[in-house]
């Protein structure tokens, strides 16, 4: 995958699931991809580094 992860899409997949927004968002990346079994994009290391800019993590 290039470029930003769809959340929309991934949303809309985890509803077509049975999943709450809520539960969505509790999920390891782990148990989404266990629960797609890959069908999920991942991020690739240049869309990694952009969330990295726009939301830097405070305590590095």
């Amino acid at each position: 995958m290039t470029g930003a992860m769809d959340w929309p899409a991934a949303l809309r997949l985890a509803v077509r699931l049975g999943l709450t927004p809520h539960a969505f968002w509790q999920l390891s990346l782990a148990e989404w991809r266990a629960l797609t079994g890959g069908a999920a994009p991942s991020l690739d290391r240049a869309a990694l580094d952009a969330l990295l800019q726009r939301y830097p993590d405070p305590s590095s």
